[in-house]
């Protein structure tokens, strides 16, 4: 190489120094440091809290059926718990939330939910994150079948089934596809487990696939989303299981997947509308873009929640949304009583078509629609 002039090795070596520093200084600036916490405030305690409260509980059942089953919102706090348990390094505390599984291998196996709806399927996120921390392949079996008959066509003659459902399944979607918000977080949490669980990309392509249709489909040109076509209300915890599945499968979803562009823009979309919404004191309310409508908790944690998972993975500004999220945090946890369950929590919402319907709708205490984002965010705080 004629013509190169080679700088002396001390000298070379100094300025690759610099410019380790220099690239490392510029990395820090890109980064949130959402601590120091006040005393009580640490995501440590405050996930140790939520935990301890879920093991201490009987499950939580879905009523109005002859067969009842384990609940949506339990199998949220489970494993939001089980994450949670695992980055705070509690082996004890992961194997009380390992050995809550064991009746259900045995006399409680029927509370096992069949996957007739995305309600009954994501109970198979909790076993997929068993089996991922435990490696035992019981786990694996009862998540797979979950995930895998989540993605068979109905039962009976095609020629039988509605238009929707032949579009869905013509589209590579899911038998349970019926373009409601919630499914954002039910459809696409099992699938991502699946792939965290397998590796194989299958179950990822999947949960993209349905982000992308959902998106197209849903998302209003605010960046929020509708609870429904005949409730045309942005609902707090409705478009908090959007965010939250969305940031979910993000976490996932590879730099070069063909879906992940179109996802990461909804999504910020999404958080941008919601910084715009937020109270000065780090709440939302039971509506989004309703400020006269009263601080829920629930959609508050999925919120908090997405915000810190975007500032973690470098997908949103982060001297913007870190402090946004702090004081989400920080605020949040003030709703929390000493017996480590939260109020304010709103209860379980059909579409409504007005908004006193919102406004009315039961405040509860505990319930595990509030407890499972409370618990999702110190784990996101930890990882």
């Amino acid at each position: 190489m004629t013509g190169m002039k080679l700088l002396p090795r001390p000298l070379a070596l100094l300025l690759g120094l610099a410019a380790a520093a220099r690239a490392a200084t510029a990395d820090q600036a890109n980064k949130y440091d959402f601590g120091p916490w006040p005393a009580g405030a640490s995501p440590q305690e405050i996930g140790h809290r939520i935990a301890e409260n879920l093991i201490a509980r009987p499950h939580m059942l879905i009523s109005g059926e002859a067969n009842r089953v384990v609940h949506y919102a339990e199998v949220c706090t489970w494993y939001g718990s089980l994450a949670f348990a695992k980055l705070a390094a509690e082996q004890e505390l992961t194997a009380k939330l390992v050995a809550r599984f064991d009746p259900l291998f045995d006399a409680d196996a029927k509370l096992i939910p069949h996957p007739i709806n995305v309600d009954h399927a994501v109970f198979g996120a909790v076993p997929f994150e068993l089996f991922i921390q435990t490696k035992d392949a019981r786990y694996l079996k009862i998540g797979q079948d979950l995930a895998d008959q989540q993605w068979e066509p109905p039962a009976g003659d095609p020629a039988t089934f509605n238009p929707q459902m032949r579009d869905n399944l013509a589209a590579g979607l899911s038998r349970h596809t019926r373009f409601w918000i919630d499914d954002m977080y039910m459809i696409t949490i099992l699938q991502t487990q699946a792939y965290r669980a397998t590796g194989n990309k299958v179950y990822l392509d999947r949960a993209a696939r349905e982000a992308v249709a959902y998106l197209a489909k849903l998302q209003q040109p605010n960046g929020l989303f509708y609870h429904a076509a005949n409730a045309p209300f942005f609902w707090g915890r409705g478009d908090g299981w959007f965010a939250a599945g969305m940031s979910e499968l993000l976490t996932s979803l590879p730099s070069d997947h063909p879906d992940r562009a179109r996802i990461l823009a909804g999504y910020q979309h999404m958080m941008a509308t919601l910084l715009a919404h937020q109270d000065a004191d780090g709440m939302w309310h039971q509506l989004v873009d309703d400020a006269g409508s009263w601080p829920e908790t629930s959609g508050t944690g999925m919120f908090t929640f997405a915000f810190i998972t975007g500032v973690k993975q470098g997908w949103l500004e982060p001297k913007t949304y870190g402090p946004a999220a702090r004081k989400a945090w920080l605020k949040l946890i003030t709703y929390l009583n000493p017996d480590g369950n939260i109020r304010e929590v709103c209860a379980g919402t059909g579409a409504g078509n007005t908004r006193q319907y919102y406004l009315d709708r039961p405040r509860l205490v505990g319930d595990f629609h509030g407890q499972a984002p409370v618990v999702w965010c110190a784990a996101a705080l930890l990882r």
